[in-house]
């Protein structure tokens, strides 16, 4: 009875071992074939289709691969894996690597810190239950001490938060809210803020970086947008001019016009009309002393006159916010020096005939 059994076993192990031999030989042949096939793709892949040469060239820079025998582009659109940038030794290479989103100093923070969001919903969208909303709650203010645990961060967080207030009532780009951020940072580590208004600091960055990237904004514009009055703010302007060395160059008023005549909806002709009587002004020191918006102004209303538009300067003074006794003033100015430069003196005559 015994040996039956062992005989038994043997057959049944014998078996098992024949079937293991033929799963193994079959998976190897399957291998064998998809390798042959990899090798095969990868062949053709490396020869040209039109002459079937093997020398292909890969082009980096145009992000082509191309015959270098019969010049066909073989592959074109090739995807650039590696980093946006560039670095030429380890330390810079280090210092750039990162993973997720860019800095930035529009955040108090640079946006290195996480936001939980307000919506008190979870992944799928459903709504939490109260006890989940609560700790929400909970971990969403101590989040936000800790984002903001000392003075300094504190006073950063409200004044990005009132330049990007500002920056977006007055329509101005992201490059001059940067601008402005890190002109209050360096305000900041400077300790120029010591018996001045967050507000009024913030005002006059936003105003110098204005200046600074050629998009101005007149005073009247900016402190009307501010929580402060104007006289501090211009205090608080010339301050930080001169406290942090910044080169701001006068306002050119040739800078306002476009802005200018885009509201007052006028053609092309009188614009650049307007900007030729800025020139000439310019040349003849007529601008000197006086408000780049005002001449800016009288210089619109003056092209009007000159190209036969109907403009009033109620309109101008509405939309410029220039009184219609500065543009009067600035417009008699801008006409005598325009009848003075030779090139265009009958052209004033013109129009008014």
């Amino acid at each position: 009875m015994s040996d039956a059994l062992h005989a038994r076993t043997r057959e049944s192990d014998d078996e098992e071992r024949s079937w293991r031999d033929h799963a193994a030989h079959e998976s190897g042949r399957a291998d064998r074939t998809e390798r042959q096939e990899q090798e095969s793709t990868e062949n053709e892949a490396l020869q040209c289709p039109e002459c079937g040469s093997a020398d292909l060239v890969v082009d980096d820079e145009r992000g082509e691969t191309v015959c270098s025998d019969c010049g066909l582009v073989v592959d074109e659109d090739e995807i650039d894996r590696g980093p946006e940038w560039r670095a030429f030794d380890s330390a810079e290479r280090d210092e750039k690597s990162r993973v997720g989103a860019p800095t930035t100093n529009l955040m108090h923070d640079k946006g290195l810190s996480t936001n939980i969001g307000w919506q008190d919903r979870d992944a799928y969208g459903n709504s939490l239950s109260s006890n989940q909303r609560q700790k929400m709650q909970r971990l969403r203010t101590w989040n936000e001490r800790f984002r903001t645990r000392d003075s300094k961060e504190r006073n950063l967080k409200q004044a990005l938060g009132e330049i990007d207030r500002m920056a977006s009532a007055l329509g101005l780009p992201e490059n001059v809210r940067e601008t402005a951020s890190v002109i209050y940072r360096r305000a900041l580590d400077e300790d120029l803020l010591p018996g001045r208004s967050i507000e009024g600091i913030a005002t006059a960055s936003l105003h110098a970086a204005a200046r600074m990237a050629q998009v101005p904004r007149s005073i009247d514009e900016v402190a009307r947008v501010s929580r402060v009055d104007e006289d501090e703010f211009e205090r608080a302007y010339r301050y930080v001019v001169r406290e942090l060395s910044l080169e701001i160059q006068p306002a050119d008023p040739a800078e306002y016009v476009p802005r200018f005549a885009s509201d007052l909806d006028i053609p092309k002709e009188t614009e650049r009309t307007a900007n030729e009587l800025l020139e000439n002004a310019k040349r003849q020191n007529v601008h000197s002393g006086k408000s780049p918006v005002g001449l800016a102004a009288a210089a619109l209303y003056a092209a009007a006159q000159l190209t036969n538009e109907t403009l009033t300067q109620a309109d101008v003074s509405e939309v410029t916010d220039i009184s219609e006794v500065t543009i009067r003033n600035r417009y008699q100015e801008l006409l005598e020096a325009w009848d003075l430069d030779s090139p265009y003196g009958g052209r004033r005559g013109a129009a008014e005939a």
